[in-house]
């Protein structure tokens, strides 16, 4: 058997806990209202182009995104724009929303609503980029990285590899398990348009070998179109780290600061892959996602095909309600994922899990003197200390933090996991981040 690919440096194996692996996936009923914040990617707010008392339609712009590194935001539902406002999202902090009132379901004319599998694509690689732009595609792996740009390659840079994210190596996670699964001809359909856009004649899928049902169905998939491959990895986290996968994949390591493109890849999303293929070959816009319900103490689990919008409320009430012992719910997966202050806040173009912990799960450990036992530098992906970046965060030693090379941490929570002594590592190198992030502004503002 041949030896499973992986990346060179780091990484940790926390129990995987895929208790909703086997759930296929249900589209969850219409609300009856949805508050959808007008800023849902990585870079500047949309700005509203509806007012109060519109009557909207399912895939109708209703916020545009006019900087470069921005998305168009779409509303998910059919009814009237009951008001602009300001609402808690995810982050707890207060955002610019759209909230409309439900009314039926009635979809833009334009969006093909069927069943049909589109195989031929017959858009120019431009009109690839302008389609994924106007649906507002963006990153569904998390970051939610504007998706037309990542295909708008530099001058003097030159794409030569997609990779594909198939691993969703967070531990409780399976909505991209179960879209492999269920829409893998949409997504091989999809990959072959990032494909064109980019230019490239090679991808590859990578998958974690947890997965043997979806390495073995998309193999199956993807004789039939050339230059698609799946690469079967080890599981080890972060895999599904941007750099990491990278690594794993085509054995290139991308320098300190820089890109993807420059060892010549693009990583996307296996949901990413299939958004393009509705937005290119059905006119649809990025209006809804998959999400996993999932914890220990909930009655069931589940994956769920979402409407943007939609309160996290009504996806616990889907699998029983919050149960009584619930200490802590986080947006995302136990590793990167953000502990909410409330459920009563809207899933958004980047939500991939609603994750409930116990209190015995939720609780952390006591926190001790830190022992000198250097596992969180053994175990960090990206060859850092984080111990040293941490201390110089909480002695406010700015310079030291950037020395250290803090900005290319990618938060996965590797550190905190393996530490003995419970120091709350990751707290202090985000807050470190932040700070030298500031430096960095003010200083190229000079």
């Amino acid at each position: 058997m041949s030896v499973l690919k992986t990346f060179k440096i780091g990484g940790v194996h926390p129990p995987e806990c895929k208790y909703s692996a086997g759930e296929a996936i249900k589209a969850l009923e219409l609300p009856k209202q949805v508050t959808i914040p007008i800023a849902q990617s990585l870079g500047a707010p949309s700005k509203a182009v509806v007012a109060k008392g519109d009557e909207v339609k399912v895939g109708q712009l209703i916020a545009k995104g006019e900087a470069f590194i921005s998305s168009n935001i779409h509303s998910s539902v059919s009814g009237k724009v009951l008001k602009l406002d300001e609402v808690l999202d995810q982050s707890g902090y207060r955002r610019p929303c759209i909230i409309i009132n439900v009314d039926g379901d009635e979809w833009d004319e334009n969006i093909d609503r069927s069943t049909e599998l589109k195989k031929d694509i017959t858009a120019t690689k431009e009109e690839i980029i302008k389609k994924i732009q106007e649906m507002g595609i963006v990153g569904l792996g998390g970051a939610t990285f504007p998706s037309h740009v990542k295909l708008m390659v530099p001058d003097g840079k030159k794409a030569e590899v997609l990779v594909i994210n198939g691993v969703e190596c967070e531990p409780y996670l399976t909505a991209d398990h179960r879209l492999m699964l269920e829409m893998a001809d949409e997504m091989v359909i999809g990959i072959q348009i990032l494909m064109k856009g980019l230019d490239v004649k090679r991808a590859i899928v990578g998958v974690e070998n947890n997965k043997p049902d979806v390495i073995e169905h998309l193999n199956n998939r993807v004789k039939d179109y050339p230059g698609i491959e799946v690469c079967a990895l080890k599981v080890q986290y972060p895999q599904g780290g941007e750099k990491q996968l990278i690594d794993a994949a085509i054995g290139r390591q991308v320098p300190s600061g820089k890109l993807p493109i420059e060892v010549g890849a693009v990583v996307n999303n296996v949901g990413t892959a299939f958004a393009v293929y509705e937005a290119v070959q059905k006119n649809k816009p990025l209006i809804d996602r998959v999400v996993t319900v999932t914890g220990k103490n909930l009655k069931e689990t589940g994956n769920f095909m979402v409407r943007i919008g939609t309160s996290v409320n009504e996806l616990i009430e889907k699998v029983g309600g919050l149960p009584e012992d619930t200490a802590k719910v986080v947006s995302g997966g136990p590793m990167m994922g953000k502990a909410l202050n409330s459920t009563d806040v809207p899933v958004v173009k980047g939500t991939s899990g609603i994750l409930t912990f116990e209190e015995g799960e939720a609780k952390r450990v006591e926190t001790t003197n830190c022992i000198r036992c250097a596992k969180c530098i053994t175990v960090c992906p990206m060859g850092l200390e984080p111990v040293l970046i941490a201390q110089y965060a909480g002695n406010e030693l700015y310079e030291n933090v950037e020395a250290e090379r803090a900005m290319d941490c990618i938060e996965c929570g590797s550190c905190s996991y393996t530490c003995p002594a419970g120091q709350p590592l990751l707290d202090y190198i985000r807050l470190g981040k932040y700070k030298v992030g500031e430096i960095i502004r003010n200083r190229s503002k000079k």
